[in-house]
């Protein structure tokens, strides 16, 4: 067997010369990092409201039950309506205490509502606050909207990549490019959800009045390119 002791020392520089070449990166020049981005304002098509059931006592099964009950009418309820989705949320009972003494249960379950059927919904909102709160109410974009919206953006955004790297081989004065890494990035803006507590306290309140309104859906474009001589 072969050891160290018997090679060369020119042999042990090139070997050690060889690993440190293997591990260099391949020298690269004239690159160039773009980004483009396009953008539009769509208008928002589906109304989303969550509700919940509270109660809070000192005798947990009971609580348990009462928020059952609440949130299974109005389960219930808005089963009846046409074109609207329902969807329960996050479930959970805790300890309440005060003065590090447990002083009771909190008891609480969520609802989430969504149509396309803004006035529908709203009338039955109305309806649900005789035994539930309403915690927010907001517009959103569905899913097939946005995804249309940034696939057209997509192809904007990628010609005007094109363009723009175009634009700078030319004034560069080089006679092409090509291109090393492209990255698509699609943003919406976050849905601001209103919170709409203090009408949880009003017993067959009138339907909140909402306004659907737009929000923009963005498409980002970021990449590299190499100058060609």
């Amino acid at each position: 067997m072969m050891t160290t002791r018997s090679l060369s020392p020119l042999l042990l520089l090139a070997m050690v010369l060889h690993a440190a070449w293997a591990d260099e990166k391949p020298l690269t020049y004239d690159r160039i990092s773009l980004s483009v981005t396009a953008s539009t304002q769509v208008a928002n098509d589906i109304l989303v409201a969550k509700l919940y059931a509270q109660r809070e006592g000192s005798q947990a099964a009971k609580l348990v039950d009462e928020v059952n009950r609440a949130v299974r009418w109005g389960l219930d309820l808005a089963k009846e309506v046409a074109d609207v989705k329902v969807q329960t949320l996050d479930y959970n009972t805790s300890p309440i205490y005060r003065n590090q003494t447990l002083s009771g249960w909190r008891a609480r379950q969520s609802i989430r509502l969504e149509s396309r059927d803004a006035e529908q919904l709203s009338s039955l909102i109305g309806k649900l606050q005789e035994r539930l709160s309403v915690q927010s109410v907001g517009y959103d974009v569905s899913p097939q909207l946005r995804q249309g919206t940034e696939d057209r953006l997509i192809a904007e955004a990628i010609d005007a990549f094109k363009n723009r790297a175009e634009l700078v081989t030319e004034r560069v004065g080089r006679s092409d490019y090509r291109l090393v890494r492209m990255d698509v990035n699609t943003v919406g803006v976050p849905v601001r959800r209103v919170p709409m507590r203090a009408m949880a306290m009003e017993a067959a309140a009138a339907p909140p009045a909402l306004e659907a309104g737009t929000q923009t859906v963005r498409v980002t474009v970021s990449g590299t390119i190499e100058l060609q001589l």
